[in-house]
């Protein structure tokens, strides 16, 4: 037999002899696919982000207690679902306290609370154009500013990314982090845990305007702890306060973009409690305070509700109306700031809550809240230790 006759016969030979390996690569690669499409099924089921929108089943998926900490992602994907006419944005003192629903805002528009935890007004900024991205015909744009907003100190959070920004679409990496990470899962597995044990009150729509209250917290009893670890937080964060000129040119560009956008602009600055303010004096960045409202009334109409008036003195105790800590205010508070933005039912609110600064006013406004400081200091002199002593003890542990 010559070679032209053994080839037929040797390449029938080498393909029997690869069957095995082919049938072998077969196996491996299904039972490789069947745990990470198990994996992405009950993820996408569970949906503990809630960016798939899957329904939301009573007492297996409806409790989202891992939405609120991830609101970078499902915020940025509402946006684009939702094209929200009216966004409210801040920090998550404005996440937890401004109600898209209030009676106050237009109930014939799409409103949406884009506010974010911890945000610096870099990320703040990069929300709102995508917003507008997404929502040419965007009309109103409500920011909550907070004094932390501006430290040149306060990163991005890890959270925050920007190639999901100014899409019209979910990125890719979001679905496949979403769908096939075993974070991801060990989260859906919470959320099932969590679904199972919770009360009957819970609702399965917590968050899908962007508000999330923590109205849980006002009834555990746990308030006074909770002003103690925030104001801990506070000093560790922002004790070596910077005021951020990057930041601040993010603020000017945002009121430039509305102008030509024809954008309504509403600013307020947050309702705090007067331990929060004593703590901005105890670290001696009062001045740098006072000197960021003013060059806030030279750019836009300012709403100031800081400072020490009928509502953020009330006094710490186990149970509070307004304050959830020192720094986060309740919705009920929430709903007088839009009343007096809005020129709403205003005889419900204390005369003293909420002013509209101007360039005309600003001094004269400063200089009552230093003569409002030292009427607190007289009636809660506990309260103003409390701030003094934690500042002296967050201090001695970073010497440590």
């Amino acid at each position: 037999m010559d070679k032209r006759s053994q080839k037929p016969f040797l390449e029938r030979k080498k393909h029997k002899q690869d069957r095995p390996f082919a049938l072998y690569n077969y196996c491996l690669l299904g039972i490789t696919a069947i745990p990470i499409m198990t994996v992405g099924l009950i993820n996408w089921l569970v949906d503990p982000q809630d960016i798939f929108k899957t329904p939301n089943y009573w007492n297996i998926n409806h409790e989202k207690i891992t939405k609120d900490r991830n609101d970078r992602l499902y915020k940025a994907v509402d946006v684009v679902r939702l094209q929200p006419d009216i966004i409210i944005i801040g920090s998550s003192r404005t996440k937890q306290g401004i109600d898209p629903e209030s009676a106050v805002l237009p109930s014939d528009e799409n409103v949406y609370n884009l506010s974010l935890n911890g945000a610096n007004f870099y990320e703040v900024r990069r929300y709102i154009e995508h917003a507008v991205y997404n929502q040419p015909e965007l009309e109103q744009i409500i920011i909550g500013l907070d004094f932390f907003m501006f430290n040149q100190d306060l990163d991005n959070q890890p959270t925050f990314k920007e190639s999901r920004l100014e899409k019209e679409h979910i990125i890719v990496s979001d679905i496949v982090q979403n769908l096939f990470s075993l974070d991801t899962l060990v989260n859906s597995f919470q959320i099932v845990e969590a679904s199972i044990e919770s009360p009957a009150t819970v609702t399965d729509d917590y968050g899908d305007n962007g508000f999330m209250p923590r109205l849980d917290l006002l009834e555990n009893g746990e308030t006074i702890w909770r002003f103690h670890q925030s104001l801990r937080l506070y000093y560790s964060l922002h004790s070596n306060y910077q005021f951020s000129e990057s930041y601040w040119n993010d603020f000017k560009y945002i009121v430039e973009l509305c102008k030509q956008n024809n954008i309504d602009l509403k600013v307020f600055i947050s309702p705090a409690h007067a331990t929060r303010w004593e703590a901005i004096n105890t670290t001696e960045k009062w001045a740098v305070f006072e000197q960021w409202k003013r060059q806030l009334v030279e750019l836009v109409p300012l709403w100031d509700f800081s400072g020490y008036n009928s509502i953020t003195t009330e006094p710490i105790d186990k149970y509070m109306n307004n304050f959830m800590d020192e720094s986060h205010y309740t919705p009920e508070i929430g709903e007088l700031v839009l009343q007096r933005i809005y020129g709403y039912q205003t005889e419900e609110i204390p005369e003293d809550f909420g002013i509209l600064l101007t360039p005309e006013n600003i001094e004269k406004h400063l200089e009552q809240i230093k003569s409002d400081r030292t009427l607190w200091i007289k009636n809660h002199p506990e309260e103003f230790k409390l701030v003094k002593e934690l500042y002296a003890e967050v201090n001695k542990n970073k010497n440590e």
